[in-house]
């Protein structure tokens, strides 16, 4: 089947913003019914979020944080996430954000999936994964960064995003992962660092 009744093509592009992090642009386009809109939107370079798995004499838990956001004005709750580097692995970046913003190493990763948070106006695209055998360090966060970091059960991760107070679209993408990693509905394929 052809998505070409669906797909709109670009005729003019204007750059709106180069800032340190973000470029964004209105472009115009031509829709599948010939008539003309405007879309705007922010290249973003693509993030890493890591589902912590940390078990301990009382059970499984996931590796949190807390963290102030400035375009909402809240302190959220999320999974361990970071920015690409120009060029950088995934796997990478998150074996790097995941020692800088917790402290934390992983004997074992696995590659969970991708996900796009706001696809109507960025296009950032999140790498999901999953690190177990966890050995606690020293964190190294960015100047300017400032976070807690936490562990709560799955369970208890589960209920606040069911009553509100995870509200982080990655966290809660992480979060339905989770569960179903959990229920073996879908299953990992985990790697050793050597």
């Amino acid at each position: 089947m052809s998505d070409d009744h669906l797909i709109e093509h670009r005729i003019d592009q204007q750059e709106l913003l180069r800032g340190h992090f973000l470029h964004a642009f209105r472009d115009t386009v031509r829709l599948p019914n010939q008539k003309t809109a405007t879309r705007e939107y922010v290249i973003h370079p693509g993030a890493v979020m890591i589902i912590p798995l940390l078990q301990d004499a009382q059970g499984l838990k996931v590796v949190l944080e807390r963290q102030y956001r400035y375009p909402i004005g809240q302190v959220m709750i999320e999974f361990p996430a970071g920015k690409l580097d120009a060029g950088e692995d995934p796997w990478v970046c998150g074996q790097r954000e995941l020692l800088e913003e917790t402290g934390y190493t992983a004997g074992e990763w696995a590659r969970a999936g991708v996900l796009h948070p706001v696809i109507a106006y960025s296009t950032e695209v999140i790498h999901i994964w999953f690190a177990r055998g966890l050995k606690l360090g020293e964190r190294h966060l960015d100047d300017g960064e400032f976070l807690d970091v936490f562990t709560a059960t799955p369970a208890e991760l589960l209920a606040w995003c069911r009553d509100g107070q995870v509200t982080d679209a990655k966290t809660l993408t992480g979060a339905l992962w989770l569960q179903n990693m959990l229920s073996g509905d879908w299953p990992l394929t985990w790697q050793s660092i050597a």
